[in-house]
């Protein structure tokens, strides 16, 4: 091989190393245009406005969020929202070791992240979706109740430095409507509730 394509293969190479280094070093830790977050874990508790019962559940769920830019997003979420074990005071009377009815919620949210400049991104996001309440005979919820919903909030998500996932820490603020058909231990009147949770988020397109 010829001095000349001995520096050609080697320069070659550099450039290789050279561009493959500059394209790490211009990863920028932050929203994908598709991302994906797992809840693992997270509560649900609904105050007693409008007399209501109090309780707290158990959420686990995911969500799916397309990023038009690194500002705007749009994301459909699910979640569960597991009956536990509590103690519940029903029309004056209490009950120990209740468990509350699950629920099934489903949500189309605005997403709306501010540039920080490094791997921890704020974000408010506010939506409408519905809530599904399941049987619990047992609290005299006889029939799966649907309920419109609302809510506001928001969070903050942290990124690992390849920026292909990240933590995200969420709440919400949820307004739930009444309907006709809604038992007495949900109340017939505009429910109030708080839902906070943690999750992994995965940067599925980059």
């Amino acid at each position: 091989m010829s001095m000349s394509r001995k520096l050609a293969v080697i320069f070659t190479m550099v450039a290789l190393v050279g561009g493959g280094r500059a394209s790490a070093q211009d990863i920028n830790p932050g929203p994908g245009t598709v991302e994906v977050t797992v809840i693992p874990g997270g509560s649900m508790y609904f105050t007693d406005h409008n007399n209501g019962t109090p309780f707290t559940n158990y959420n686990l769920g995911a969500a799916l969020t397309y990023n038009v830019n690194r500002i705007v997003g749009f994301e459909g979420e699910v979640g569960g929202s597991l009956g536990v074990s509590q103690t519940l005071s029903i029309a004056g009377l209490t009950t120990t070791g209740t468990r509350t009815p699950n629920i099934l919620s489903y949500t189309g949210n605005v997403v709306v992240s501010i540039p920080s400049g490094s791997s921890v991104v704020p974000y408010a996001a506010a939506g409408i979706g519905g809530l599904s309440m399941f049987q619990r005979p047992e609290l005299n919820v006889t029939t799966t109740d649907t309920y419109l919903t609302s809510n506001v909030g928001g969070g903050v998500k942290w990124y690992a430095p390849n920026g292909r996932w990240g933590l995200r820490g969420d709440y919400r603020f949820v307004d739930t409507r009444s309907n006709a058909t809604s038992s007495t231990f949900f109340g017939s009147s505009d429910r109030f509730g708080h839902r906070i949770y943690g999750a992994v988020v995965i940067n599925a397109v980059r």
